[in-house]
């Protein structure tokens, strides 16, 4: 447990204010969003559900929470205001797991739970209920009984975690909470159809889409075809938007169509930019998303862009300096400062003084050998894409570059990476 995180009981949370980081209010915190664990390991907080003003009640994944405190809830201002639908693996704070009657593992002594604690855990960028708040005795019709009240550990009660053998999604997804998306896409790939689809379909927006992106293309499009559209369209959005231009590309026409009037404005502005390109080029290839400065940003403002958690190493390894609009495309490009460069100079250093405006830079319809090319000649984890005007539309990251220089089937082999035994042993 991170030392030092806050820990906050649900209880303060009813009815509380969210706002934007602007400071406008966006709606009220109505309940919260939980997915449970195999044993006695806490629970995770997926979100919250958010009543806006027009009384629709949505769904804020904790992603994009910046804060809770005094008595408000901070968000990164990007909601998406499509209807809250509880999903099968998914338990809610205030109307499943209060007043709920558990047990007490050291006295097999039956409890009832008056209220929960979320704490974060800033190293994995994630939040748990970590703590129960109980009280022992039995309330009925016609007898209340006050008894004595404790605060345990969520591993000290038992009646709310999942079986430890269950065969459910709920339970499959538990069990493979802790592997990362290739390797659960791994996982998927080897299930049936029908096993496939339940557990996808059990997955938030997020993860699902963080394990589409390592699927072969067959299972992709047989996936996202099994979901609601509307739920497609959101897990296109949280797709990195290469990622989910490729996935479009190989739609029929009509489908693809349906689905970007289904997706935010930006976000499918994004996916259509990317999908005029050819697959296997440097405009095809690359994300929308780099990091972008003005040039009068400092060395403090860049590394915290970097730190960005939810950033691919690749494409926090540089920023990009580039005159005004800061989204892609953007004014005129100016060059490139690397992660080391950042880290050499103070924090109070424009960004301006310290670019390699002497880095090529790849042409948006460069073909994927020429892009290789790059990479290898300049040992670079990334590169720029600029247009003739001299705008930066996006970067290429070698882990696209390699996703199509090798064979269709490559997901399909096994590495091992034990060293050969030598001849003769």
């Amino acid at each position: 447990m991170a030392a030092g995180a806050p820990r906050i009981f649900v209880s303060h949370l009813a009815g509380v204010a969210v706002f934007d980081p602007n400071g406008d209010q966006v709606g009220r915190v109505r309940d919260l969003v939980a997915m449970l664990r195999v044993g006695r390991r806490p629970p995770r907080l997926l979100g919250l559900v958010v009543e806006l003003s027009t009384r629709r009640l949505i769904f804020l994944p904790m992603t994009r929470v910046i804060g809770i405190e005094s008595g408000q809830v901070i968000t990164t201002g990007v909601l998406n205001v499509r209807r809250f639908e509880q999903r099968p693996t998914e338990r809610l704070v205030f109307g499943e797991l209060l007043d709920r009657r558990v047990r007490l593992v050291d006295s097999d002594e039956e409890v009832t739970v008056l209220d929960v604690a979320i704490q974060h855990l800033p190293a994995r960028r994630d939040w748990e209920i970590d703590r129960v708040f109980v009280r022992k005795g039995r309330s009925g019709a016609f007898r209340r009984t006050k008894g004595e009240t404790l605060t345990v550990e969520w591993s000290a009660v038992t009646g709310f975690s999942l079986e430890e053998h269950g065969q459910g999604a709920e339970s499959l997804l538990a069990t493979f909470e802790q592997l990362r998306p290739a390797d659960l896409a791994n996982v998927l790939h080897h299930l049936s159809p029908k096993r496939r689809g339940e557990v996808a379909a059990a997955l938030d927006d997020d993860r699902l889409a963080d394990v589409l992106e390592e699927l072969p293309e067959d299972d992709q499009i047989e996936i996202l075809s099994k979901l609601k559209e509307e739920r497609a369209a959101d897990v296109l959005e949280a797709m990195d938007p290469d990622d989910a231009a490729d996935l479009l590309g190989e739609l029929p026409t009509e489908d693809v169509e349906r689905l970007l009037k289904l997706m935010q404005p930006d976000e499918a502005a994004d996916v259509r930019r990317l999908m005029a390109y050819e697959e296997k080029t440097a405009g095809g290839l690359m994300t929308t998303e780099p990091i972008v400065l003005r040039p009068d940003a400092t060395v403090a403002d860049a590394l915290a862009r970097v730190r960005n958690p939810d950033l691919s190493p690749a494409l926090a390894a540089q920023v990009y300096v580039c005159r005004p609009p800061d989204e892609t495309p953007t004014g005129k490009y100016l060059g490139t400062v690397h992660f080391q460069r950042l880290l050499r100079d103070p924090p109070y250093t424009l960004v301006s003084a310290l670019v390699d405006d002497d880095l090529q830079t790849l042409d948006p319809d460069a073909a994927l050998p020429i892009v290789a090319g790059f990479f290898a000649t300049y040992d670079m984890v990334a590169a720029p894409v600029v247009d003739e005007s001299g705008s930066l539309l996006g970067a290429v990251t070698v882990d696209d570059v390699l996703d199509h220089m090798l064979p269709e089937d490559w997901r399909e082999t096994e590495f091992h990476l034990e060293e050969e035994e030598p001849d003769g042993a």
